[in-house]
């Protein structure tokens, strides 16, 4: 038996257990979705065709789940006007199983329910000793304009300060756990022995 149902504005003809990719559809995974717009239902030689729907048809599916489907790039060019635009698009889509094809006063099958098995307890996990995080500096009262360091600006000082960093001491004395503390904390990724911030906040600690 076979059935021609609308949604989304598209046609599609199924029949039972076929898997279908659609529009998107409300509902969770594994909830059951009815599709009333019915325009034709066959079996054998047996063809119902709607004017335009089937009174009382009903097509039941099975919603497996709801996700994105293949990246769709849309380029856009302007000749001579130095204009280039590439985007990308997913469409949400909904897979579902088609499960019943149901005449007028039919009712759907009723669903076998499924024993749960019982899940097997596991033995309680030990709760894991806290590690203690490395300290960045140590905090000084004094607080120096960080900004004269080659490569910090406003924006980068604000996150030395909130790591504790305030002056060209603390900069200057790093160790190299510090450092890699640093590097890992604003993805330095090897920057500050790069550009030699300690020595230059060695230098500008001492003239001032």
């Amino acid at each position: 038996m076979f059935a021609v149902i609308k949604t989304g504005g598209k046609q599609y003809k199924v029949a039972k257990d076929d898997v279908l990719v659609l529009e998107r559809l409300d509902g969770a995974e594994g909830d059951t979705v009815a599709f009333d717009n019915v325009l034709m239902m066959g079996s054998g030689d047996a063809i119902t065709i709607g004017e335009p729907m089937i009174a009382g048809a009903t097509v039941t599916a099975e919603l497996l789940e709801t996700r994105k489907g293949k990246k769709i790039i849309v380029f856009k060019k302007k000749r001579r006007k130095d204009y280039k635009r590439t985007k990308g698009h997913r469409q949400i889509e909904t897979v579902v199983r088609i499960t019943d094809i149901l005449a007028k006063g039919q009712k759907p099958a009723a669903k076998k329910a499924t024993p749960k098995k019982a899940a097997p307890k596991k033995p309680a996990a030990k709760p894991a000793a806290k590690k203690a995080a490395p300290k960045t500096a140590p905090k000084t009262t004094a607080k120096d304009d960080l900004k004269k360091i080659s490569g910090v600006g406003p924006v980068l000082e604000k996150k030395l300060n909130g790591l504790g960093l305030m002056s060209f001491a603390d900069i200057a004395t790093l160790t190299p756990a510090q450092i890699a503390d640093v590097d890992e904390k604003l993805n330095f990724k090897g920057r500050i022995e790069r550009e030699g911030w300690l020595d230059q906040a060695a230098k500008l600690d001492a003239d001032k």
